[in-house]
């Protein structure tokens, strides 16, 4: 009895030790299930190719809240390239604004009427403490009112094939919520995006400007009020949820919307990109995103499908001196797949046409390294693609020629001709 008490007393201690001494920073050794959630809605993506590894209800219009500031930060991102506006520009803040910035309850660092403020400066607010004011101020900036703004929103969410959105404003409130005139839709209207579409706007935000995670990877803002406010995202180096290589990028908190993050994280090269959509607790947003990231970390890789120089096909050359040639990729085949799935996939060679004759069959000149088509991966039917029209062509890969074939001459082929027509008769008599 006494030894059993002993083992016992040991197993827990051991277990002590491992839960507390030896933590896994939020990240098993094996390998994992598809993740259950508990939100409404949800999408896990190759953050590169754009390659969908899980989804959940992803194409239903929710409330997206504070996350429809990735709209805004792109519009801003893009007037700062085009040279309209700059960082260090003055932005004088009107009555609306100010008003705005004094709401109680609502995410907001306080600006004063009539004082200037820089674009850097309304963009950090907005970016890292998720500042409503902040986002009305350069919404009034770029569009010259609000109200325009607005439709640069729904005309880049369309230029972006965002499909599932609707915008009504910069910052992602409840119209009721704002001091003044809503800027469009209804009293009551907030701003909608599907997961999907969400996913889709953060990849383009993360692909056209990457420089967007300098700032949203920031744990902490000091503004020039000399107030320090947190960022909303507390997965980030030091924050009370943190995971391992989360650098952003956006959560969303309304009573419409509830509880929404779109994160970002990247390990070893590879950077993956999460939509978790009415989650139950604004803490819960980020175990649930933890949930896709470990999912992603632990069970997909970028993977070489096909070495450079593969041998595709030997391909028929009619009219060459050599009747025949290899056809090899020009490069690697690489692509993020599931653990274990690496020796399942098919690929598929799609061969140009205009390289053709009417008998499917190259014809010569060819030179060493022409172009005769593409490899690609052929996945079944059941596969949810990828986020994006192009995302097709990052699992592409060019097949050429292998060697040099010249056309042979006419008396060649003529000799060729009339051998060929020899054998047919041949065999058709015997």
């Amino acid at each position: 009895m006494k030894k059993r008490t002993q083992f016992i007393a040991s197993l827990v201690l051991l277990t002590i030790l491992f839960t507390f001494v030896f933590p896994f920073a939020n990240l098993p050794a094996y390998a994992q299930d598809e993740p259950i959630l508990q939100a409404e809605a949800a999408i896990l993506v190759d953050a590169v190719s754009g390659k969908i590894l899980y989804e959940k209800n992803s194409e239903a219009l929710l409330g997206v809240a504070s996350m429809s500031k990735m709209m805004t930060e792109y519009l801003v991102l893009e007037a700062i390239k085009s040279g309209s506006i700059t960082w260090n520009q003055n932005v004088t803040i009107d009555e609306s604004v100010h008003k705005l910035s004094e709401v109680p309850g609502l995410s907001n660092i306080v600006l004063k009427q009539g004082e200037p403020y820089t674009v850097k400066e309304l963009y950090e607010a907005m970016a890292i403490f998720s500042g409503n004011a902040a986002a009305a101020a350069l919404a009034q900036l770029i569009g010259g009112t609000e109200k325009d703004f607005v439709i640069l929103m729904n005309e880049k969410a369309a230029e972006l094939n965002l499909k599932d959105y609707k915008f009504v404003n910069a910052s992602g409130l409840n119209n009721s919520d704002l001091p003044y005139p809503y800027p469009a839709g209804e009293q009551n209207d907030e701003n909608l995006m599907s997961a999907r579409a969400a996913a889709r706007l953060a990849y383009y935000l993360l692909s056209d400007y990457p420089e967007v995670l300098d700032t949203a990877k920031k744990p902490s803002l000091l503004f020039k009020d000399g107030k320090t406010y947190p960022n909303s995202n507390w997965m980030l180096p030091g924050l009370i949820a943190e995971y391992h290589g989360v650098d952003g990028l956006k959560t969303g908190y309304t009573g419409f919307a509830g509880n929404c993050f779109t994160g970002t994280a990247e390990r070893n090269g590879t950077r993956y990109l999460s939509v978790v959509m009415h989650a139950e607790t604004r803490l819960s947003r980020f175990s649930e995103t933890e949930k896709l990231l470990n999912y992603a970390f632990h069970n997909f890789s970028a993977e070489e499908i096909i070495e450079k120089g593969h041998p595709v096909a030997t391909m028929s050359v009619p009219n060459g001196k050599e009747t025949s040639v290899t056809v090899e990729t020009d490069a690697a085949l690489n692509v993020i797949i599931k653990q274990g799935e690496k020796e399942s996939l098919k690929t598929k060679l799609v061969l140009d046409p205009d390289m053709l004759d009417e008998d499917g069959n190259l014809t010569a000149p060819l030179n060493k390294g022409d172009k005769v088509g593409y490899l690609t991966l052929d996945f079944d039917s059941s596969d949810p693609g990828f986020l994006t029209e192009n995302g097709e062509q990052s699992i592409r890969v060019d097949v050429v020629v292998s060697e040099t074939v010249e056309k042979a001459n006419p008396l060649v082929l003529c000799i060729r001709f009339i051998g060929e027509f020899i054998s047919n008769i041949w065999n058709h008599i015997f």
